[in-house]
This record gives C-alpha cells, structure tokens and sequence, in this order.
C-alpha cells in the first residue's frame, strides 16, 4: 500500500493549520482559555500579533524539510540541504507567510548559526540536557512520510540526524522516533489506539541501547502506561519536548475528530502553536484532509502553495 494524497496533505495541512489556530493565543494560560476558548480563525481573545491564519516556525521548518526531501528525492536525505533551507527561512523569509520569519528558538538560532559557520548539520545542535525544547519535533512529520514504510534502525538513525540539525540530545531524538513511528502506524491504516500501542513496544525495543535507555523514564507516561487517561490538569504544555508529546499524544487519544484534536491543543495553553502543530500534524494522517473544515483551509497563509509542495512530495515518494 503506498501513500494517497490525502494522507500526505492531512499532514502537511494538519501542521500549518494547528500553528496557525495556535499562533494568537501563544503563551495564554489555560484558565484564560477556558473563558476564551479558541473555536477557529478569527480569535479575538486577544489582540492579534500576526495576520489571521498565519503560521509560524513549526510550519515554516516543516515545509523546508519537506521541500528538502522533494529536491533530494531518490539521492536520500541531505542533511546539509535541509540545514541550509532552514537558514534561508531565518535569513531571507523562506517558507514564510510574509516574508520574514518569525518565532525561532533559542536553540535552532544557535544550531542555524553554527551551520552557516561551516559546522556539519547533523553536529549543530545543542547537545546538553537544556537543549530540548521542541524545535526538532514540530518540523519532524515529513520523515514520517519519506520513510514510509520502513521499519528498523536505519529508519530510526535518519531521524536521529535530522533532529541533530538543531537538537542533539539523546531525548530529542526519542521524541522524535516516538512520533515518527506512531505517524508510520497510522499511515497504513492501523488503528489509533492500535497504532499507540505497536508503538511503545517498537520504541522500548529499539531504544535499549545505553546511549537511549536511560532517557526512555522521561517518556514513562507515554510508554508505560496510556496517556490518554490522564485527567487535563496533569498534561503539561510547555515548550519542553517531553511536555509538547504527552500533550500532542494526550489531545489525539482523546479527541473523535481533526478538529476536536487541534482544538483541544491549542486551548491547553501555554506553546500553543507547537502544541496545535505537532497534533494536527498526526491529527491530519489519521482522519486525512478532507476532514479538515474547508473554512480553515480557505483562511490558512500560502494554501496554493502547501497543495502544490505535498504533491510534489508524494510524487518524489511515490516514483
């Protein structure tokens, strides 16, 4: 079974659109949100920073990624091309709704910033335990797609790497294979809460080595037991990896649609957009793009050119 259209812009679209819902109410508590919850576009909670449905770094790193993966295509994954993408949306507005980026962290500035000093991508990011915010994954869900499929340590290894380009610890890198690994789950049709548990046992499995092990306690909620039964005062909505995984994990198990899903995230407050990112993103290959509600399609920033990027990106995968 290969990739269908529809799985492929659900993810891309899924990103963008959880961002772009989460944008306005970045840094909101959660208690200001359940008197002012988010419903869709048009928030106006608050004052509005940025345009109504545009997105911020998650998307923008997201489509460099996938836009990377299109150009390199058969020639696999090229970590300097993506690094070098991903600098071309700091220095010059690549991948922006408006031309100039915005919303980057402080450890992706400094691993872009060591890239265009010449260091290699896959050493640039920050490697000590203060670098896991959740820069690596929210641009991680195009290698779900590229990587369809495969199944092992090599798949693992690739998305190890591109974490590296601006997060290196070892529990970035967790992170990110958890994600990926569930997103490969639900790509061929498995259930969801099938998929969830397929997952844990492959990611406890893979990561016994030393260099992981040890990290997998910090993901005990997730792989231990079943996130989806916690009550919403016990997930946390942080800019830290971890949090941003549980909570994403958390509002998918949870919800019945995309838009319950994306909707729950965004309104935990806190990294709004990231949280609403990372979720939409999996949100999107579970129920696929036609149940995303087409009045956020027609209000989401650049939607002509996401179409045409994730064509281009299932035509590379798919020849």
């Amino acid at each position: 079974m290969g990739l269908s259209e529809e799985q492929v812009l659900g993810g891309l679209f899924g990103v963008c659109i959880g961002d772009a819902l989460g944008v306005p109410v970045e840094g909101c508590s959660r208690f200001f949100l359940k008197r002012n919850p988010v419903q869709g576009f048009g928030y106006s909670g608050i004052s509005r920073r940025v345009p109504d449905g545009w997105w911020s770094d998650d998307s923008s790193l997201t489509l460099c990624t996938a836009e990377s993966l299109v150009e390199t295509g058969k020639k696999g994954i090229d970590l300097r091309d993506m690094g070098n993408r991903f600098c071309m949306w700091l220095h010059e507005g690549h991948w922006t709704p408006g031309g100039k980026a915005f919303g980057i962290g402080y450890t992706t500035a400094e691993a872009l910033e060591r890239i265009r000093s010449g260091v290699a991508p896959q050493q640039a990011g920050g490697r000590d335990e203060y670098s896991n915010g959740n820069g690596s994954l929210m641009r991680i869900l195009p290698l779900a797609l590229y990587l369809f499929g495969e199944r092992g340590g090599d798949s693992f290894e690739q998305v190890h790497d591109v974490s590296s380009i601006t997060h290196g610890h070892p529990r970035s890198h967790v992170a990110c294979g958890i994600y990926v690994q569930f997103a490969q789950h639900l790509l061929v049709g498995d259930g969801l809460q099938q998929s969830y548990e397929a997952t844990k046992r492959e990611v406890v499995c893979r990561y016994q080595v030393t260099l992981y092990r040890e990290e997998l306690a910090h993901y005990a909620r997730v792989l231990e037991g079943d996130i989806s039964c916690l009550d919403e005062h016990d997930v946390r909505s942080s800019g830290y990896v971890v949090d941003t995984l549980e909570a994403s994990l958390w509002c998918l198990l949870s919800g019945r649609s995309f838009g319950e899903s994306v909707l729950n995230a965004v309104n935990l407050g806190g990294d709004t957009d990231t949280t609403g990112a990372v979720t939409g993103g999996l949100a999107g290959l579970l129920y696929g793009f036609r149940s995303i509600p087409t009045a956020w399609l027609d209000r989401v920033a650049r939607r002509d050119d996401i179409l045409d990027l994730g064509r281009r990106l299932l035509q590379s995968i798919s020849s």
